[in-house]
């Protein structure tokens, strides 16, 4: 599970086998998850993550976009 950075009690990781996906990222607060489609920028599903933690997440993934690039890259090679 490469981790992408941990931010406000948030972690942003990849799974190691998901490259055969479109980019996206995973999102995880407390007991709470999220996956994010990255191009363009989509929610594709959340569970245990009230509707702030879910913008918030939103919020820092555009604000972090180009490293999320980045590392999907460094990951994946794609």
């Amino acid at each position: 599970m490469p981790e992408i950075f941990r931010l406000e009690g948030y972690v942003f990781f990849f799974y190691a086998n998901e490259g055969n996906e479109p980019m996206h990222v995973h999102v995880r607060r407390g007991g709470g998850y999220a996956k994010f489609w990255l191009e363009p920028l989509e929610l594709d599903y959340a569970k245990g993550l009230k509707t702030k933690e879910i913008v918030r997440a939103e919020v820092i993934i555009t604000e972090n976009i180009e490293i999320i690039r980045r590392k999907w890259h460094d990951v994946f090679g794609t």
